[in-house]
């Protein structure tokens, strides 16, 4: 195969691989002065000096776009040791009010601007209509259509506005499904006519606001493709996005060594594949120690289009996408193109966190008395706290790391609190303290649900802390946080010791 640099470069331009450390090694730099187009930064590469890391990668090659995961709520990468300044979609589609969602997005874009980040995989576009969705849930502003689509519409344009661009996920609809895309490939069993008057909403709305990035989910979706998932179908990411829904910015997949598509062809074979079917960038979370994957995924790009699997005018139309939003973010800091400035965040000055984010976590609270309880209780002793945890998917990485427990514990000290997980969840004696129980989608999990409901039995005094989808009100007190971050955790607190 003859060798065109020309042709090295273009392939490059399209991927998007993270890295692991908070240094830039050796095989990425080197790759980015040969011509990587996209880096995308995980929690394992934040540190106190993540803008100087960012400063070091353009400085191979300016025009690198920079990628995180920075969602807000259970989904963050830069606040992943704290917890998240801002409790997450769900949150802001329970208070329903788009100014505050769209001051979201512009802190958010302030948090990333300030490190010098290109892009946010966020907002999730995801309609959550299937309660037992085990990957989407409180990531999604909610499962009414029309309301998921104005927060989209909002969060873009707040974050856009702090010249960050987002990205509406994961499309064509992650909401109507069973399946974590992170394990295997979900299916959604929708007509066409279903999915365009619940799921579709959304990416219409993120078009018409202007967003600049899409991500396409690894979805079967029988109605619009049978035979191939949406990462892999020109059908989807051409014929719908493209032609039907007039989106021209770029597209980019997920993940691509997530299960649900590197269990059916090997990662060279889904980017060239994905690329023919329309996509322009190919997100690679995980790299090899030297890089060897990436370089093995140019290479198989690049043989693509000498063999004829791939048309070099798509190659060329691909990188062009990614080039285009490299210049759309110097443009958006120089102040063009109708982009305003980053918003400053202004901070809580009790607990350092985004006042609007624990202001938005204390607004969506919501509070079921049980019949026998006459009013509010406030803790004024220090409770038993009992926090049923389960697996973070691994959208989320590590567990959230500040929860209602600690939040309790600093307020009163001599709080207790237990941990039940999946593996180790025998029932602790329950004592004669204030009783408070944390759980996260009891509905979609048989051992915290049956151990709640024992709880509630033995102590009908209980106060129930939700901190995932709502579900049966259980307890003398139900409090649904409708997010799990730091600022849910703290409004949590506030509340149950009357403040």
């Amino acid at each position: 195969m003859p060798h065109n640099p020309d042709l090295d470069r273009l392939a490059a331009t399209v991927l998007q691989p993270g890295f692991d450390g908070t240094t830039p090694p050796g095989w990425l730099l080197r790759q980015l002065s040969e011509g990587l187009g996209g880096v995308v930064l995980f929690a394992r590469n934040i540190s106190e000096d993540t803008a100087g890391l960012v400063r070091r990668l353009r400085q191979e090659n300016p025009r690198v776009v920079v990628a995180v995961d920075e969602e807000g709520g259970t989904v963050t990468r830069l606040e992943a040791a704290t917890g998240s300044s801002w409790p997450g979609n769900a949150a802001l589609g329970v208070v329903d009010d788009v100014g505050r969602t769209e001051r979201t997005g512009g802190e958010i874009g302030h948090l990333l601007g300030s490190t010098g980040i290109t892009l946010d995989y966020a907002p999730d576009a995801d309609v959550n209509s299937d309660p037992d969705n085990p990957v989407i849930g409180i990531r999604s502003f909610g499962a009414d259509p029309e309301l998921v689509a104005r927060h989209t519409a909002a969060w873009i344009s707040g974050l856009q506005g702090a010249g960050v661009a987002a990205c509406a996920k994961h499309f064509p609809g992650h909401g109507d499904t069973v399946t974590d895309s992170h394990l295997a490939l979900p299916a959604v069993h929708a007509s066409r006519e279903l999915l365009e008057r619940r799921d579709l909403p959304p990416f219409h709305a993120a078009v018409a606001a202007g967003v600049q990035v899409i991500m396409c989910g690894h979805l079967m979706v029988p109605s619009l493709d049978p035979g191939l998932p949406a990462t892999l179908s020109r059908r989807v990411l051409t014929g719908l996005l493209r032609e039907e829904l007039g989106f021209g910015g770029l597209l980019v997949t997920d993940a691509i060594e997530m299960k649900a598509v590197a269990a059916l062809l090997p990662q060279p074979e889904i980017a060239v594949r994905a690329l023919a079917a329309g996509a322009d960038a190919i997100c690679v979370g995980a790299s090899s120690p030297g890089g060897e994957n990436v370089t093995e995924l140019r290479d198989a790009i690049v043989r693509a289009v000498h063999e004829g699997a791939l048309e070099e005018t798509r190659l060329v139309e691909a990188a062009g996408r990614v080039r285009a939003l490299a210049a759309w973010r110097e443009r958006a800091r120089t102040g063009h193109a109708g982009v305003a400035g980053p918003r400053a965040i202004e901070l809580d000055t009790e607990y350092g966190v985004s006042r609007l984010g624990l202001d938005t976590a204390r607004l969506a609270l919501r509070v079921t008395l049980g019949d026998d309880t006459a009013g509010r209780p406030v803790l004024t002793s220090p409770p038993q706290v009992i926090e049923m945890t389960v697996r973070p998917h691994q959208a989320i990485g590590g567990a959230v790391p500040y929860g209602p427990g600690q939040a309790l514990a600093e307020r009163l000290p001599g709080t207790v609190v237990t941990t039940l997980t999946p593996d180790r969840h025998d029932l602790p004696e329950l004592g004669q303290s204030p009783l408070v129980v944390v759980t996260h989608d009891a509905h979609r999990h048989g051992w915290m649900g049956r151990l709640l409901t024992e709880i509630v039995r033995r102590r009908p005094d209980a106060i129930v802390v939700e901190m995932g989808l709502p579900g049966r009100p259980l307890g003398a007190v139900y409090l649904a946080t409708n997010g799990n971050s730091r600022v849910s955790a703290l409004a949590t607190a506030e509340w149950l010791t009357g403040r």
